[in-house]
């Protein structure tokens, strides 16, 4: 969520490479952040470029921002 959370689009290229997770292991956890309304797509030929819901209510982000602000230095180093 972090690398999403600056509002621009990702590749999904992108960020594999930051968290150096396997392409089926993003698709995985992308599909579970755009089932629960987090991020939306947008198909750029062969890749999908994602970014964070720019409709999220208030409480939302503010429960967001709280939960990546309480990680731990090391866990927010690899978010």
């Amino acid at each position: 969520m972090r690398l999403l959370w600056d509002g621009d689009e990702h590749c999904v290229c992108e960020l594999m490479k930051k968290i150096d997770a396997s392409q089926s292991r993003m698709s995985r956890h992308m599909a579970a952040l755009k089932a629960a309304g987090l991020v939306i797509d947008r198909r750029d030929a062969q890749w999908v470029r994602y970014r964070r819901n720019p409709t999220l209510s208030l409480e939302t982000i503010a429960i967001i921002d709280a939960v990546m602000a309480a990680l731990p230095y090391d866990e927010r180093q690899a978010a």
